[in-house]
């Protein structure tokens, strides 16, 4: 078994490893590799405008975080070509599937681009250019490989023409259409080919050969080499990069609190399904259990322990609300369970029943699987879950909250890079803010009611910017009652600009629709069009996304508001179905 990821940058110790186990696949399969070209790779990673192309790099990783294979796509966005620069497997490594997998993400991530095609370079196939035999017949299987995705050399131009004559194997250009049917133009071609030569090979190809090859693509359009091997082709690379995978917590509603006036309700969730099934955006996914390992990472083993006891120890079909609220002293605990919530929880309306901790974990599953989801090249994830989390602390429930899925999910990807939360719930997401307080690596954003008058009214003030090794890394945005549309906007733009300067490699969206017109929790005047809007900025910071439902209480709106945030955040509001009401 493997997972493909992507690595963005070399900042976090795990993407290091992976670097490293990458330069030393090149080094032992392609030992006649100009070692500067290996060691540039995390520079090419950090700085894309330096080497003229945008770098993304995708690895083949084992259980054990040990890489299998890698494929390094290289992205013109001003000339709308991507160009594959290695795929290779690691010594020893026959067949898994590893380099099928790794060609068809690389496929994907092209077409999600909008990219002409996809070229690359293998070498020939053809006798009269490579003279030893077994080489020939490597050459030929590689290209048995291409051919099953409909990717061919590029004929009848002077491309395979070696830079110094008596080269032996000159390369071929293929040209992969990602499965679109559109013929490449001779215009583009030769335009194309002068970077890739120029860009690429500028201290090897002197002037007069570059300028020969280029004036040697005639054919409109361009010709591709018939169909040489007899293979079965894969399916295109999906337009658009897919579907949004959507992961639903199917235990949620065992977490069904029926006395009155307790908003977090089941209802919720069915609401919001309804609405994106009318967008055709999504792709059901089951979660996958990660184990409770996860969750003690951001919250205190103690305050889970206790928790899980509690839970198991309610009575069948009751809540128990804690109602005692002792000082702290962590050496004469009360004994009973229910007495001893008060060490635990931050309110007086969040109770403890049987089915509060199955759900809650189950709820960071889903989190972790959207997460796992970014991890592996996806650009956006949904984790509709319930109960929400964003107010659970290191060591405290309430508000609805029991785990902090926001928080377990961002921890587990800054593990792969640095990672910004962007709340837009409208309460203040004091457990996000608590558990990433005195971290630097994860930036904590938060848009939400003024605590002189709004749920948890002991956090969310905007003097607080982290302490230690996160000062200046948490940002609150308190705004005041009755607020629109255009006055909420102002505050997101704050927002995103010191995302924009965080330079993450990952968000996650506390997606919270309380902030609607009508919500019995809130105060202020957003409409659908409001939320589409918001998604579609946000979407402009171009991250890959995790979007963890919190909060959201009018069942009326709940999901036209949430069907409307999502169409703006995929850019999707014209020609799917369900974009009017």
């Amino acid at each position: 078994m493997f997972r493909i990821r992507r690595l963005f940058d070399d900042t976090t110790p795990a993407n290091r490893e992976a670097l490293a186990q990458v330069q030393e696949i090149l080094r032992a399969q392609l030992p006649g590799l100009d070692p500067a070209d290996i060691a540039k790779i995390p520079a090419a990673l950090r700085d894309p405008l330096k080497y003229r192309f945008r770098s993304v790099l995708f690895v083949a990783e084992d259980g054990r975080e040990r890489v299998r294979g890698f494929a390094l796509l290289l992205h013109a966005p001003d000339l709308r070509f991507c160009l594959l620069d290695y795929l290779a497997t690691a010594p020893g490594i026959t067949g898994g599937g590893i380099g099928g997998a790794l060609y068809q993400r690389v496929r994907e991530e092209a077409a999600a681009l909008g990219v002409v095609g996809l070229f690359f370079e293998a070498l020939p196939d053809d006798p009269a250019l490579c003279r030893d035999a077994a080489t020939l017949e490597q050459n030929a299987a590689r290209l048995r490989f291409y051919e099953r995705y409909g990717a061919r050399p590029i004929a009848g131009t002077a491309y395979e023409t070696p830079v110094r004559p008596g080269d032996d194997c000159p390369p071929y250009l293929v040209f992969d259409d990602l499965g679109s049917g559109e013929p490449l133009s001779a215009q583009s071609a030769r335009t194309i080919v002068r970077a890739i030569l120029e860009r690429k090979y500028a201290k090897l190809c002197p002037r007069s050969y570059v300028d020969r090859v280029v004036d040697s693509f005639r054919d409109d359009p361009v010709r591709l080499r018939p169909p040489r091997y007899r293979t079965r082709r894969p399916a295109p690379a999906p337009a658009n990069g897919g579907a949004v995978p959507l992961i639903v917590n199917d235990r949620h509603n065992i977490h069904h609190v029926r006395e009155r006036g307790y908003v977090e309700s089941p209802v919720r969730v069915d609401a919001i399904l309804r609405e994106l099934e009318r967008t055709g955006l999504f792709v059901r996914v089951r979660a996958t259990h990660f184990g409770e390992q996860h969750i003690r990472a951001v919250h205190d083993p103690a305050f889970v322990e206790y928790l899980k006891k509690a839970c198991e120890a309610a009575p069948e079909g009751k809540s128990v609300y804690p109602y005692v609220f002792p000082i702290r002293n962590p050496q004469r605990p009360p004994k009973d369970l229910s007495l001893r919530a008060g060490y635990f929880c931050i309110d007086t309306f969040t109770p403890i029943h049987r089915n509060a901790y199955p759900a809650a974990a189950a709820a960071v599953d889903c989190a972790l699987t959207g997460a796992e989801r970014l991890v592996a090249g996806a650009r956006l994830a949904y984790a509709l879950v319930r109960p929400p989390g964003h107010h659970a602390e290191r060591r405290a429930f309430g508000g609805f909250c029991y785990f902090n899925s926001t928080a377990v999910a961002a921890h587990y990807l800054s593990r792969y890079g640095r990672t910004a939360v962007l709340d837009v719930d409208y309460h203040h997401g004091n457990g996000t803010q608590d558990i990433f307080y005195e971290r630097g690596d994860v930036l904590t954003v938060s848009l939400h009611g003024h605590p002189r008058y709004t749920y948890p009214y002991f956090s969310g003030f905007d003097d607080e910017r982290g302490r230690g090794a996160g000062e200046g890394a948490n940002l609150n945005l308190p705004l005041p009652e009755g607020i629109d549309g255009a006055r909420y906007r102002e505050a997101l733009e704050r927002a995103l600009g010191r995302i924009r300067r965080f330079r993450p490699a990952w968000l996650v969206v506390a997606l919270g629709l309380d902030t609607a017109k009508g919500d019995p929790t809130g105060s202020w005047l957003l409409g659908a069009r409001d939320f589409q809007e918001n998604g579609r900025r946000i979407a402009a910071l171009g991250l890959p996304t995790l979007v963890v439902q919190e909060g959201g209480y009018r069942t009326r709106s709940i999901g036209v508001n949430a069907r409307h945030f999502f169409l703006g955040l995929t850019g999707a509001a014209a020609g799917v179905r369900g974009t009017h009401d």
